[in-house]
């Protein structure tokens, strides 16, 4: 038993790993990134943020604007395809391995990969503009890159986005799905519940915090996306870490670089924030 006084030493010590490792690769970045910002000679100077907000050269509001749809059109989107590719193989069948493998693989493929194969796929003499022609569907090439065609560059990068991601999703919500116990749905069979009922009243509220795990990774890496709308569309379309890069590397603005570094990270953890206050699973609090 701990000395009076003294009960504070071992929660302590526990705790300190993770003190530690918050204070060296959050904290710490996070000051650091404030004072390049903010105090790029030494003292406080705002000509970052001046810069952000009413430099003709800076596409900020663009940048944010692109970078909400995105998250806005691609995290629903991965999330739904998981939840319907979660249910479909919960389902014992020959071959279910074998598709749950499939559905992970591009999980190991880079952003950069996949921005290549989706961006050799859908120009002018690509795999999808050849297929299309061959099945008489279109009689000359749908261009999806340049200005011109930027709402099309959007779709392109939102099929290579779901694509690329969706199985992260898939695996955090399959995964939490698999260590329901199939008690629970055989009750349910008995008693006669059908499909939907089941679905809303237990595997729904069961996953939701590997939906919320889902969700928060998910929508983190939404608001860090880069390599993929560098490569499918450069400035065209421009987004917050793609801004970051560009004003880092090309105009060699580095308390710019380290603004937009910030505006992401406040984007990140209001959304965190805001997700477990949404999505908690209260039967486990109870």
């Amino acid at each position: 038993m701990a000395p009076a006084g003294r009960e504070w030493v071992k929660p302590a010590l526990l705790m300190a790993p993770a003190i530690l490792y918050l204070t060296i690769f959050i904290v710490y970045p996070i000051i650091d990134t404030i004072i390049i910002a903010f105090f790029p000679e030494g003292r406080f100077s705002t000509e970052s943020l001046e810069y952000l907000l009413y430099s003709p050269l800076s596409k900020f509001w663009d940048a944010i604007k692109f970078t909400l749809i995105l998250a806005a059109l691609v995290v629903p989107i991965e999330t739904v395809l998981a939840l319907i590719a979660t249910l479909v193989l919960l389902q014992p069948f020959k071959g279910r391995d074998t598709a749950v493998y499939i559905l992970s693989i591009p999980i190991a493929i880079s952003d950069v990969a996949a921005g290549l194969i989706w961006y050799s796929m859908l120009t002018s003499k690509g795999f999808v503009n050849k297929v299309l022609i061959e099945l008489g569907v279109i009689d000359s090439p749908i261009y999806f890159f340049g200005y011109e065609f930027r709402d099309r560059a959007l779709l392109a990068i939102v099929l290579a986005e779901v694509w690329r991601s969706m199985a992260i999703v898939f695996i955090i919500i399959f995964a939490g799905a698999q260590l329901i116990h199939r008690e629970l749905f055989e009750a349910a069979d008995v008693f006669g519940a059908s499909f939907w009922v089941k679905l809303r009243h237990i595997l729904l509220p069961m996953i939701k915090p590997s939906i919320q795990a889902a969700l928060i990774i998910r929508t983190l890496f939404a608001f860090q996306v880069f390599a993929v709308v560098w490569i499918l569309a450069g400035r065209d379309i421009p987004v917050l870490a793609g801004e970051a890069y560009y004003n880092l590397v090309e105009i060699h603005r580095f308390d710019v670089a380290a603004l937009y570094a910030l505006i992401i990270a406040i984007l990140s953890m209001t959304t965190g924030f805001l997700y477990l206050r949404m999505l908690r699973a209260r039967h486990l609090e109870v």
